[in-house]
Parts: structure tokens; sequence; C-alpha cells
């Protein structure tokens, strides 16, 4: 019993390893729309 929680423990760490080298190595564009908005003084104390 010991040994399978070993594994599970080793496959989670695994991939979590696995998923920080993907977010280092993976290229994201940022969003190339840009947001406009007008917000009304009402929405702001006095």
């Amino acid at each position: 019993m010991g040994k399978f929680w070993l594994l599970i423990i080793i496959l989670i760490l695994a991939a979590i390893g696995a998923g920080g080298v993907y977010l280092m190595t993976v290229r994201i564009d940022p969003p190339q729309n840009h947001v406009v908005k007008t917000l009304s003084n009402d929405k702001f104390p006095k």
C-alpha cells in the first residue's frame, strides 16, 4: 500500500512539473482587442 501512495505522489509531482514546463515554453499571445468603456460619474462616490 505504501508503494501505491508513493506512485500517486510521484505522478502528481510529474504532472505539476510537466505543466510548469509547458507554461514556461508555450507562447501565449495577449488579446489583440482594445477595450474602451465609459463609466458614468454615478458609479463613484462623491
